[in-house]
């Protein structure tokens, strides 16, 4: 028997990146992206290679179009880290695994390092694929937390919780990371109405990017160091996160718009931001719409009212290169 699992994208729709910093964000999971796995008993352990772990090219210029595409960061090493972290895991709390092994393969359209959430949804899917084969249920809450292990401590990746909170409950989710909270090893993790949301779009472009850990360190390093700019930027933009509920509860996109804006406004007071990311931003405003990330760079989320303005602005994208979708929410059926 295959066990087939998949993960789709999430959009952190605002109070990102405080998840990292004991904050407040909502993110949501959409359709039009997902990473899924393939897990089948076999004698031995394998796991097999995608596109993106290519070893072997036709030419230098094969290797550099490879290298473009798709970095240096493969589905392997994302892979092998979920393992050991399960596997540790079940040894800590006594849980026998089966001694039988696997075959493992993964596949993913979720663009390469822009803010989708593309690694920690091939390790997701992953897990899910071992508690499924295993026989072994995890709560639900702690399931993100195994899924940031293998990112940051067995990979050595910064990443905050944001995404794999989402990524496990699924559809619209509005997560609060307390420090007093997170003393019991999670945050308060809730799943709103997606019919909250307002009109929505995100607009991508991953034509030169990088990986969350180059964009996410200096910051943490000065966070850790007290500080104070970062320390209250933080702090201001999970206040903004509380905002946005309360206007979307009251139906208040004016004030949604704004609270986008200004999570932009306040990010960019503490990161680099780089010329292409920049253009995503100013290219959405052109057009009158609100813009922030969706991650940590290479996308961007805002409030798009109507589809004449959405016309306007996939003609302002496609004048840069990049690409913009509305957003469908996926929701989960457990």
């Amino acid at each position: 028997m295959i066990i087939r699992t998949r993960t789709p994208a999430r959009a952190g729709l605002i109070g990102n990146p405080s998840d990292g910093f004991n904050g407040v964000t909502i993110a949501f999971t959409f359709d039009a992206f997902w990473a899924e796995v393939a897990l089948w008993e076999s004698p031995e352990l394998e796991i097999r290679p995608s596109a993106r772990d290519a070893t072997c090219f036709a030419s230098i210029d094969d290797l550099v179009c490879n290298v473009t595409n798709y970095g240096y960061y493969g589905g392997i090493r994302l892979i092998k880290a979920i393992i050991k972290v399960f596997a540790d895991y079940c040894r800590e709390l006594g849980i026998d695994l089966d001694d039988k092994s696997f075959t493992i393969s993964y596949r993913s359209n979720i663009p390469i390092r822009v803010g989708l959430a593309g690694s920690s949804a091939i390790i997701a899917s992953t897990l899910k694929a071992l508690l499924q084969f295993y026989g072994v249920s995890i709560p639900k809450q702690v399931m993100p937390n195994l899924i940031l292990k293998a990112e940051t401590d067995e990979l050595k990746i910064g990443a905050g919780l944001q995404d794999r909170v989402v990524q496990t409950y699924g559809g619209v989710v509005y997560m609060d990371f307390d420090r007093d909270l997170m003393t019991r090893g999670f945050g308060h993790y809730e799943n709103l109405d997606p019919k909250l949301l307002p009109p929505l779009f995100i607009a991508y472009d991953d034509s030169a990017t990088e990986g969350t850990e180059v964009f996410h360190n200096d910051v943490r390093e000065r966070y850790a160091r007290g500080e104070k700019l970062v320390i209250e930027t933080m702090e201001a933009i999970a206040e903004g996160a509380r905002r946005f509920r309360a206007a979307m509860e009251a139906r208040d996109i004016d004030e949604m718009e704004r609270l986008i804006n200004r999570n932009f406004e306040l990010r960019a007071q503490i990161y680099r931001i780089s010329d292409l990311n920049q253009r995503l931003i100013d290219t959405a405003r052109s057009v009158g719409v609100s813009a922030k990330f969706c991650g940590s760079g290479g996308a961007v989320i805002g409030i798009c009212r109507d589809d004449e303005t959405f016309h306007r602005l996939q003609e302002a994208y496609q004048a840069i290169g990049a690409s913009v979708l509305r957003p469908r929410v996926t929701t989960y059926t457990s």
